[in-house]
């Protein structure tokens, strides 16, 4: 199920491509335009992290911050004009876990919330680790890990070292949906501050290298708003 982010923005100009960019980045959003709304729709929804403006009409940020931190410790990054140290400190003190000022670079607030959610209690646990194995052998696929060897229905095909370790994860957790989020900390490492896109393509030059008809995969699956699963 793809985690659910709470954007708390007044601005309909500002919440809007940033709602848009965080749902094609695989988050479900849910947007409030006031400090008091903010409030109620946290009790209400309960998200796995809130991205929180600190200029609010109602009720200013730093009072919905306060108040979500008495009853929750979900993480909390805010999003404000404001870049003075002293607002800095005081956001940090009530309980944010980071704090990005406006305007900011989209790869890097991707990357922050990604950071904070994984943090955070209610992060998607990480996938347990199965019973190592050299070689993975499913469906017509061979993998050699000692060997860094691939056969496809019994054909070595080449394979680079980033879809070698995608192809690795995938085949390992068999059956298993795993989030773009995981696959991404696992091959690129968790300071990566590039977006999805770059899954995606790798995922795609797997398929062209490893299905019969990759523009109707069947090895790879891919779950709309969530990750890939192989098999």
């Amino acid at each position: 199920m793809p985690q659910h982010i709470l954007l708390v923005e007044d601005e309909e100009s500002i919440s809007r491509p940033l709602a848009f960019l965080l749902e094609r980045e695989g988050y479900r959003v849910s947007v409030a335009g006031d400090g008091a709304a903010a409030v109620t729709a946290f009790e209400e929804l309960a998200p796995n992290l809130v991205l929180l403006d600190l200029m609010l009409p109602l009720m200013p940020g730093t009072e919905v911050c306060r108040t979500i931190r008495q009853s929750s410790q979900v993480p909390i990054i805010m999003l404000t004009a404001k870049d003075s140290e002293i607002d800095i400190v005081v956001g940090l003190e009530l309980g944010a876990d980071d704090y990005i000022t406006k305007p900011y670079s989209t790869r890097e607030l991707l990357a922050r919330v990604r950071a904070a959610l994984r943090r955070g209690a209610s992060t998607t646990p990480e996938p347990e680790e199965p019973e190592d194995s050299h070689v993975l052998d499913e469906l017509g696929i061979k993998l050699d890990v000692e060997r860094h060897t691939v056969l496809v229905r019994g054909e070595e095909t080449a394979m680079p070292l980033r879809e070698f370790e995608l192809l690795e994860i995938l085949m390992r957790h068999s059956g298993r949906v795993l989030t773009r989020g995981q696959l991404i900390d696992r091959v690129w490492g968790s300071n990566y501050y590039g977006d999805t896109k770059t899954l995606d393509v790798h995922i795609k030059r797997i398929r062209a290298r490893i299905e019969e008809s990759p523009s109707q995969p069947k090895l790879i699956s891919t779950v709309r708003g969530v990750g890939y699963r192989f098999a």
